[in-house]
């Protein structure tokens, strides 16, 4: 007889295992705010990476929300909604995520070429608004991933082919809430992460800009593999 090997949990899995307990059991109510990293480093003795991990973890379950400048909030839930180990989840998360990477590597680095080779001046505006935004909502996950998507989906008009165009609007649910989970990480985990953003877009449309087809394939191709490693970080 075969038996599955039991695998220990790392301690940011703790922390969530507990937090999930006490949203399931009523101790976190909707509403509430947690207490800050540092205090719940304290309380958990743990280190402040794992909270940041946790709470994470926790936002990906749809069960916190956190706020930039005010803090981590449980959010209102079905009890239904909780039921499925937090493990399960993570699984699930980490397949998705990886089949979504792969796809945007075939897609986008190619899209970004020919974007290189035919995109006009409005497309460079866009852009240029785009990644504006981006900065200005460095520490905003959400308006963020916004401005972030309508970059990457204003390369794929500058493509000027219409099938490519269909197909990032076919995935652009499911990138907009990696890109959403990216910079959710990227400002709980490092202080520099949001700028490394910001210079990764700039090259790719610095490349667009001049016309540098295989310059602008090279400068996706490194974006899209440093998200690939902050989501491979935060699931191992």
């Amino acid at each position: 007889m075969k038996y599955k090997q039991i695998k220990p949990k790392k301690i940011y899995e703790q922390v969530a295992d507990e937090l999930l307990a006490m949203i399931r059991d009523g101790n976190l109510q909707p509403g509430e705010k947690l207490d800050s990293v540092t205090q719940l480093a304290e309380n958990f003795q743990v280190g402040r990476s794992a909270i940041r991990e946790a709470l994470a973890t926790l936002r990906a379950m749809g069960l916190v929300e956190m706020k930039q400048g005010e803090g981590t909030y449980v959010k209102a839930f079905e009890p239904e909604e909780i039921v499925y180990p937090l493990q399960h989840a993570l699984l699930m998360s980490m397949e998705d995520r990886a089949e979504l990477m792969e796809v945007r590597n075939i897609l986008e680095t190619g899209i970004a070429a020919s974007a290189a080779r035919n995109r006009s001046e409005e497309d460079l505006a866009q852009m240029e608004q785009a990644l504006t935004e981006m900065k200005q909502y460095e520490g905003d996950p959400e308006n963020g991933e916004k401005a972030d998507l309508a970059f990457h989906m204003t390369i794929a008009h500058a493509a000027k082919n219409k099938l490519l165009l269909r197909l990032m609007h076919h995935v652009s649910d499911l990138t907009a809430e990696s890109m959403k989970e990216t910079r959710q990480i990227c400002l709980f985990g490092t202080e520099t992460a949001p700028e490394e953003l910001n210079k990764q877009h700039e090259a790719i449309l610095q490349a667009i800009r001049l016309q540098q087809p295989e310059q602008a394939r090279k400068a996706m191709v490194s974006h899209l593999e440093y998200v690939e490693d902050v989501l491979r970080t935060y699931m191992e």
